[in-house]
């Protein structure tokens, strides 16, 4: 724990959130919009989730032992119990110094003692949900909370006693993406290039890196010449990867991390992504066009459930990890870039989606379940 508060009279909300940025970055806008408005807020996380607190507005922050519950294995159940027992006791004895107004839920292993310990003491808590089904932890603690607010309208595996509190507000995104809705899409014409942004995170670069260049290389040449990607790529792929784009004669970036991903997004015409809920979100914020391919092992398939609801909207084809072959990714690609692939239109149908105000909304939510 670091940076313990002093015995201030405004009223401090308690953060828990997963070690992932997919937890992180919206509990990060959440965070600071409430220091806007007055309160102190303190944070809960694990080892990962310590790699995203540098920006982070928090007087303090817990780190805590990440135990998940989801283990068939017995002597890995009872190492799990044991820590999260531990990790709830020292949540109570805290709570108890520190007499939070109210805890905030942001899904991920680490934020279970924070809840647990808030139920048994009476706390108010609000949990946010990112993806378009319910995480386990936050599906426990559904039922408990004042509000479950949502990043999607869809919100699968949702308890039955807790539907009735569901707000949708959708996930905060970054300033820099925010301010790419702002910039008409990138005209199309015989002149232009078409841009590719091809990003895979760590759990699709690989996979995108052999399937990608093998797709691009079966396209017409006709159409081949007119394309520009940017990909992200392992550092073992890159030889690779760039002897197949140069041979097929389509210009490329290639790295294994882009630092300027907003600037690239500004620019581009068509993205190739896992469907992660800060993904999607930021697509449909900055009203960019998609091909998605859920992650297949993610928790209840909850990347396909994300894709699905941008698909529903018009703003992109969805390709399952089982079924993306080159063969499948070109023949999207075609009719995509092709005459009558509309790609301006679902632009606009991806950014009709897009959610403005989710950190404001979480922040009234909040001060409406302190009931202060």
């Amino acid at each position: 724990m670091t940076n313990l508060p002093s015995n201030d009279a405004s009223p401090l909300v308690i953060i828990a959130a997963g070690g992932t940025g997919g937890h992180m970055f919206p509990a990060q806008a959440f965070a600071t919009e409430m220091v806007k408005r007055g309160w102190r807020v303190g944070l809960v996380t694990d080892d990962r989730g310590m790699k995203y607190v540098e920006n982070f507005p928090a007087e303090w922050i817990e780190q805590v032992k990440a135990a998940t519950i989801g283990s068939k294995r017995p002597d890995k159940l009872i190492v799990s119990a044991l820590k999260i027992k531990a990790g709830i006791g020292a949540a109570k004895k805290h709570m108890k110094r520190v007499k939070p107004a109210l805890v905030a839920g942001f899904g991920g292993y680490p934020s279970f003692p924070s809840l647990s310990a808030a139920k048994a003491l009476h706390v108010p808590i609000i949990i946010h949900e990112q993806n378009a089904v319910l995480g386990r932890v936050n599906r426990l603690f559904a039922k408990h909370a004042v509000t479950v607010a949502s990043g999607f309208g869809r919100l699968d595996r949702i308890p039955k006693e807790a539907e009735s509190h569901r707000i949708e507000v959708g996930n905060p995104v970054r300033a820099p993406i925010l301010a790419i809705r702002d910039l008409p899409y990138p005209a199309v014409t015989a002149d232009t290039k078409i841009n590719l942004l091809v990003t895979g995170g760590s759990q699709g670069a690989k996979m995108f890196g052999e399937v990608v260049p093998a797709a691009i290389e079966q396209l017409p040449e006709s159409l081949r010449s007119h394309l520009h990607m940017v990909q992200q790529v392992r550092e073992d792929q890159i030889p690779n990867v760039q002897a197949i784009y140069d041979a097929a004669g389509v210009t490329c970036e290639l790295a294994p991390f882009f630092n300027d991903m907003d600037q690239r997004l500004a620019v581009t015409h068509l993205v190739i992504a896992r469907s992660g809920a800060g993904t999607v979100t930021e697509l449909c914020v900055a009203g960019r066009p998609a091909i998605l391919i859920p992650l297949g092992i993610a928790m209840d398939d909850h990347q396909r459930a994300n894709a699905e609801s941008l698909e529903a909207g018009g703003g992109a084809e969805v390709i399952l990890e089982k079924e993306f072959t080159k063969s499948a990714l070109a023949h999207v690609l075609e009719e995509l870039l092709g005459p009558g692939g509309d790609l301006e239109l679902r632009a606009a149908a991806a950014k009709a989606l897009g959610p403005l105000t989710a950190a404001e909304e979480l922040a009234d939510i909040a001060i409406k379940a302190a009931n202060l």
